[in-house]
């Protein structure tokens, strides 16, 4: 079954205070050199049968209308995904 990967991020203008909590805690455990950290969503779907530009159009739409919230929300990237080893199409 192919996979398909959805990745959400928020809008830029929107706070992002799970991304400053992670920012502010990787030099104290010894990572230096980041400069700033966003936290998205990643969801991951198991499609029946092929993937046609169709059955995308579809996804992007169960993607911006249940997956993100787009009034905070942007659905990034819609990734195809060879089940078998995780590798893209």
């Amino acid at each position: 079954m192919p996979r398909v990967v959805v990745h959400v991020m928020p809008k830029p203008e929107i706070l992002d205070p799970q991304g400053k909590a992670v920012a502010a805690a990787l030099p104290r455990l010894g990572f230096e050199g980041i400069a700033s950290v966003r936290q998205g969503k990643r969801f991951e779907l198991e499609v029946e049968g092929e993937i046609t530009d169709q059955v995308l159009v579809s996804l992007r739409e169960a993607a911006t209308t249940l997956l993100s919230n787009p009034v905070i929300e942007d659905v990034v990237s819609i990734d195809v995904e060879d089940a078998a080893d995780g590798a893209q199409a």
